[in-house]
């Protein structure tokens, strides 16, 4: 049986334009991040984290409307070495995994007291 979690945070920044929220503690695979702008100025930064590893799950400049990101990592054999489709291949990348861990996001250049929302989807 699977199942989905999805855990939303509505973000408002300070009168700097910056802000830092946190999910709820998640666990399983992170399959996307959804970006939903209320009011956030034109060109906001942010950078999401995994608060308990420094991972970083998605970070850009310079956003001007809603999107959707599926973050994904590279994997590796058991010696370490990255993993291929073919010899001098593509990156093999795969869902990053959470374990109880809370989700970290930091705003920059928002507007004074702006919002927006992230949405997190995990399975």
């Amino acid at each position: 049986m699977s199942f989905c979690v999805r855990d939303m945070v509505a973000v408002t920044t300070a009168a700097d334009g910056s802000a830092t929220a946190y999910s709820v503690g998640l666990t399983g695979k992170l399959s996307q991040i959804r970006y939903v702008k209320t009011d956030f100025t034109d060109g906001v930064d942010f950078t999401i984290t995994n608060e308990s590893t420094g991972e970083t799950l998605w970070a850009e400049d310079n956003v001007n409307v809603s999107a959707t990101r599926a973050p994904r990592q590279a994997t590796h054999s058991t010696a370490g070495v990255a993993a291929l489709y073919a010899a001098a291949g593509s990156a093999v990348l795969d869902k990053i995994a959470l374990a109880n861990d809370r989700i970290k996001i930091v705003i920059a250049a928002g507007g004074d007291t702006k919002t927006g929302a992230f949405h997190f989807l995990v399975d």
